[in-house]
């Protein structure tokens, strides 16, 4: 299955989140300059929970929110 990376950002303050997916699933993430979303990220990847690539992508839903 084809590998591919997603991101939600704000290019006027320089912070994003980058996702690395395969299929549904978030492989790896990591943030720039937005804090306090480590341990959302980390469950995320972990939970191996399908996710819907373009709520992932929208700043207004809380990654919380995506684990099952």
């Amino acid at each position: 299955m084809r590998k591919r990376g997603t991101t939600s950002c704000d290019k006027a303050e320089r912070r994003f989140i980058a996702f690395r997916m395969s299929g549904t699933g978030v492989l790896a993430g990591m943030s720039v300059n937005v804090w306090d979303v480590v341990d959302s990220i980390r469950a995320l990847v972990l939970s191996g929970t399908d996710v819907d690539e373009a709520r992932l992508c929208d700043p207004g839903v809380p990654l919380d929110t995506l684990v099952t």
